[in-house]
């Protein structure tokens, strides 16, 4: 799908923009990582025993998949509200340099703060890249509306697969059900895969891969933090090693 040109017509009122954010959603592949990735974080819900109404609406809350699959697994482990609520604020915090890279390109000098506050609640990794590759062709005075909208949409899709990943949970034989959990894993690999595009990231994946199985061997409890850890200081020191003198 083809944005009309910013001086356009269609850019005239706030909420033709904010249409054009939402039919903006089907045209990026990332919607169907996230419709795969939120089928899982359904299942997983539903397998951990919350009901369908709690987990849609840490979907609607939350919104940030890895963030949400912690909330899930440690209140489903037994943990404390405190002891999840510190892993969750651990995890969104490396959306704080996506929103501040996000916030300015909305900005005019008649916008507000209140203005961008459920803009940038809807940042995540799937609206900042999304957000670098159509505003430029948006206005700028139209740009917080178009981001609202999609945002909107981004999160319909979601609720939508979260109810889907739950009802199927719910209904398939435990083996179905577990290939829907693992649904989430693999969207973020693949997501992960599409985005390596340099040798430092394609070496740090590649490895990350390898040194799992060896690291759970070790039995540590924390084997992706360790395997991603040392992949990812290997991939940085790659890096270093290839950048000009």
């Amino acid at each position: 799908m083809r944005l009309p040109p910013p001086d356009s017509a269609h850019w005239q009122s706030p909420i033709r923009a904010f249409a054009w954010g939402m039919s903006a959603v089907v045209s990026t592949v990332l919607t169907l990582v996230l419709f795969a990735t939120y089928l899982g974080i359904g299942a997983l819900a539903h397998d951990t025993q919350f009901s369908l109404l709690w987990v849609l609406l840490s979907t609607l809350l939350v919104w940030a998949g890895p963030a949400q699959i912690i909330l899930i697994s440690t209140l489903g482990s037994g943990a404390t509200a405190v002891q999840a609520a510190i892993a969750v604020t651990l995890s969104a915090i490396r959306l704080f340099p996506m929103v501040v890279s996000v916030l300015p390109m909305l900005r005019t000098p008649q916008t507000k703060r209140r203005h961008l506050v459920l803009a940038a609640h809807f940042v995540a990794v799937t609206l900042w890249v999304e957000c670098y590759r159509l505003l430029p062709q948006v206005p700028r005075e139209r740009r917080v509306a178009f981001v609202h909208g999609l945002g909107c949409g981004l999160v319909a899709v979601c609720l939508i697969a979260t109810t889907v990943g739950y009802e199927l949970a719910a209904k398939l034989p435990p083996l179905f059900a577990a290939a829907i959990l693992l649904l989430t894993p693999l969207a973020f690999l693949l997501s992960t895969a599409r985005n390596c595009t340099q040798l430092p990231d394609i070496v740090a994946l590649a490895l990350g891969l390898a040194l799992f199985p060896l690291v759970a061997m070790l039995h540590t409890g924390v084997d992706i933090l360790i395997s991603g850890v040392v992949a990812g200081t290997i991939g940085y020191g790659v890096h270093w090693w290839r950048r000009p003198a």
